[in-house]
């Protein structure tokens, strides 16, 4: 079972184009960030008011981090010499600050020219990617900006090198994709739900006390414990994807510690757990059209057709060339991935062409990129990082009766998505260790300084929808939207000279474009 993780198009790009691991398989969810304080939510609403922990000891705040020579890690090679690794102790349990803490690994490159501004925190999605692998490759893409930046990311709690989860090892994994994500008969809901609820116990016996403490909201209590170490007065912070709600999380918490923060691929933090499904679903149905008009179909026949394939595959797996079978639940990843980026869609056209040829290779190997499949068969672990942390946000738990209640709406959306994430609402957190926190993060900012917020109208993971929503959310005069009317999931460095300099100018001079501007 996998969800289908938000990542920024750039990396979408690269992983693609050089073929090696992708982005683990996540799915619909957006991660429901946590509102405020870590206790359960309030009853009307399903968001928590904000609440101030105690104050922190002086052995936090104080800390030094020793900066050394970044290593290899199990996911990425050493960065080089620009880039220094450190650990930052945090606490556990916000709610006792003065407890057992835990250790987070962060990386930073000094700001390569004159007038430092300060740290630039960077977090890429998921929830569950690691920053460690993606800081250093991303930097290319924000030149200008790590003139006058020292960029700064890092693992966040539960992620990679800071406490990461593995729930399962790798033959229980290649197992598990065997398991009909779309089940048609009981034994096959049964079989779901049962590895579902085995996933949850894998990785409370992982996680131990961590999995009751792996929130958006610690992370984001996390973040303003490293801005003080770091020694900025203000947060200055760049957030794609899931990254966006952290954001907006992180801005309800701390209003007056708001910097310039740009969030891109912005998540809608109005819609529960069914209402981040159904948005994906639409944004990937829209995204699939764009592709199918871009190749001379029509997007209704063209998706029929496809469509048709995943049946077949449903009760005939397809052979490849490594001698593993080509599923349905697999050749839906596999169309995903090349969705990310419009540069990956003559890619998709083949996967798509050699399928119906009777080869399900092309399709198999974008899945295993997304699902962090290499060679040898080892998995990595993003969609464990982001299981634990968006179950233990997210408090709705449709039933099975539910779930089968909503597919036909699913369906209506998109014939091709819709079962696949319908299907996924009642598997994802199904029968997990610990209860979810919130149905929606609360992002109000009342009184902080002007957050840009970045929408891409063809985005197939964060439906640009989102972006209007989240301004809204934020407060008059805290969210800016800017509009890219492009393809791919996020917009900053994948093309438009206009959302770029938006960018640059607001992060470089503290100046955000006008509330609406809208970029071709």
């Amino acid at each position: 079972m996998s969800r289908f993780l938000r990542w920024t198009a750039a990396v979408a790009a690269a992983l693609l184009v050089a073929g090696c691991g992708g982005s683990s398989g996540g799915g619909h969810d957006e991660g429901k960030g946590a509102a405020g304080g870590t206790g359960p939510a309030s009853k009307g609403t399903g968001r928590t008011p904000a609440s101030t922990p105690p104050a922190l000891p002086s052995s936090l705040t104080s800390q030094r981090p020793d900066w050394h020579t970044c290593k290899a890690t199990e996911d990425s090679a050493a960065p080089g010499d620009a880039w220094r690794c450190a650990t930052l102790r945090v606490p556990l349990d916000w709610s006792k600050p003065g407890g057992t803490t835990i250790g987070l690994a962060l990386m930073r490159s000094r700001a390569t020219g004159s007038g430092r501004i300060g740290s630039l925190l960077f977090n890429f999605g998921g929830p569950g990617g690691s920053g460690l692998s993606m800081m250093p490759y991303y930097a290319a893409t924000v030149p200008k900006l790590h003139e006058r930046y020292d960029l700064v990311s890092w693992d966040p709690r539960g992620v990679g090198a800071s406490e990461g989860v593995r729930c399962r090892g790798d033959r229980a994994i290649a197992k598990a994709e065997q398991v009909d994500a779309t089940p048609d008969t009981p034994a096959e809901e049964r079989a779901y739900l049962r590895d579902a609820a085995d996933f949850g116990q894998g990785c409370r016996k992982a996680a131990g006390a961590l999995l009751a403490h792996v929130s958006t909201t610690d992370t984001a209590r996390d973040m303003d414990l490293m801005r003080q170490v770091l020694g900025d007065r203000t947060m200055h912070y760049f957030g794609i994807s899931y990254g966006t709600e952290l954001g907006g999380v992180y801005a309800h918490l701390f209003p007056g510690r708001v910097g310039r923060l740009i969030l891109d691929a912005v998540v809608d933090p109005t819609a529960d757990a069914v209402g981040h499904a159904e948005n994906q679903t639409r944004g990937f149905q829209r995204a699939l059209d764009d592709y199918l008009k871009s190749t001379g179909q029509d997007p209704r026949q063209g998706s029929r057709k496809i469509a048709d394939l995943l049946r077949r595959l449903d009760s005939e797996p397809l052979r490849t060339s490594s001698g593993r079978r080509l599923t349905q639940t697999l050749a839906v990843t596999g169309i995903v991935v090349p969705l990310y980026t419009k540069a990956a869609w003559p890619r998709l056209t083949s996967a798509l062409d050699a399928a119906e040829k009777g080869d399900g290779s092309p399709l198999l190997a974008l899945a295993d990129q997304y699902d962090e499949r290499d060679s040898s068969g080892h998995y990595g672990t993003t969609s464990h990082a982001q299981r634990v942390i968006s179950c233990l946000d997210d408090r709705q738990r449709p039933t099975l009766a539910e779930t089968k209640r909503l597919l036909p709406e699913f369906e209506r959306i998109s014939p091709v998505f819709g079962d696949f994430l319908g299907w996924d609402t009642a598997g994802w957190c199904h029968d997990w260790p610990v209860p979810g926190q919130y149905d929606t993060p609360e992002v109000s900012a009342p009184g902080a300084a002007p957050v840009l917020l970045v929408g891409n109208t063809g985005d197939p993971a964060t439906p640009y929808e989102g972006t209007r929503r989240m301004a809204d959310e934020l407060g008059k005069g805290v969210g800016i939207e800017l509009t890219w009317k492009g393809e791919g999931h996020g917009a900053y460095g994948s093309g438009s000279d206009c959302v770029d300099n938006a960018v640059d100018t607001y992060l470089l001079e503290g100046r955000a474009p006008k509330d609406g501007t809208a970029c071709s």
